[in-house]
């Protein structure tokens, strides 16, 4: 028995097919078939139920994997702490952010970073919190970046900055002529929202006071991931959406003058970082976090315990 062959049985747990799993090994399929057949010859069991697809582990398998995953862990935790003891900052750090933050955080935090860590390799992926979550508890992503995800007790928050929401109106709409606006000012056949699923959505509708059956619009309904598509349509169609702060300082000037703030106290967001309790980076994860609060401009802390938190 070897630390390679847990970790094969873990990656087909977790891909339940014996191709995708090599493929994430880095290793071929019969490989990886060989290794796991002779660890179940050492133990004398069967960890995988191969008649079925996708492939699932047996009752017994359940257990193996688990421990499995419990022995990787702490194997990791022993180079974790020699690189702690040797102050090295070198490895891998694989990143989930989601659609709402990325763009107007990762251009500005990647080459800083890269040139502050050179020896830290970054994997980003973008995703939604739900994934997020997922696929932190799965050992897939070291570390999130997302809006809070209280109420996970597996995972653990590292608070970052929280972030105001501004509301950006076209010209048609009556919001338009305000200085500032109270949510229940928004009509909600005039709203743009991102689809199902995002974080940010439920923010707004929370802000707003909308149910999830709310009516939005008349004739034509539209899902987007994207908030800078939400405001091309708000420039070409009318209505208004809502925008996180940093999205703000991405506008040219002239679209700026379709910005409009909310009356006190500001509705905001915060921005955490999200890892697993058993995670075993911590060193990475708090470069990373070093890195964000370098980039994250400083009139986003001003004025933050004024803000209110969805």
């Amino acid at each position: 028995m070897n630390i390679q062959q847990l970790e094969y049985i873990v990656a087909v747990d977790n891909h339940r097919h014996f191709v995708q799993a090599a493929e994430h090994c880095n290793v071929t399929q019969p490989t990886l078939s060989m290794m796991i057949k002779k660890l179940e010859d050492e133990l004398a069991v069967k960890i995988f139920d191969r008649t079925k697809q996708p492939i699932v582990p047996t009752s017994i398998g359940r257990k193996i994997i688990d421990q499995a995953k419990t022995i990787l862990q702490e194997a990791g935790r022993m180079n974790e702490i020699a690189k702690h003891f040797n102050g090295d900052l070198s490895g891998e750090l694989r990143i989930g952010i989601i659609p709402t933050i990325a763009p107007y955080l990762l251009p500005h935090l990647v080459q800083p970073f890269i040139e502050a860590y050179p020896d830290i390799r970054l994997h980003v992926s973008e995703m939604i919190t739900e994934r997020i979550t997922s696929e932190l508890k799965l050992g897939n992503l070291d570390v999130g970046v997302v809006a809070s995800v209280s109420g996970e007790s597996s995972l653990q928050e590292i608070p970052l900055y929280k972030e105001r929401f501004y509301a950006y109106v076209s010209e048609n709409t009556g919001l338009y002529n305000k200085q500032y606006i109270l949510p229940g000012d928004i009509e909600p056949n005039e709203l743009w929202l991102l689809e199902e699923g995002h974080c940010f959505r439920t923010q707004i509708q929370r802000l707003c006071e909308l149910s999830r059956n709310s009516q939005f619009g008349n004739s034509f309904n539209y899902r987007s991931g994207s908030i800078e598509t939400l405001m091309r349509m708000v420039d070409r169609n009318g209505g208004i959406t809502i925008l996180p702060e940093l999205a703000i300082a991405e506008l040219p000037e002239d679209r700026k003058k379709y910005v409009r703030n909310f009356k006190y106290p500001e509705p905001a967001r915060e921005v955490c970082l999200v890892v697993n309790r058993e995670q075993m980076k911590t060193r990475l994860i708090e470069a990373l976090k070093t890195g964000i609060m370098e980039y994250v401009p400083q009139v986003v802390f001003e004025g933050s315990k004024e803000m209110r938190v969805l």
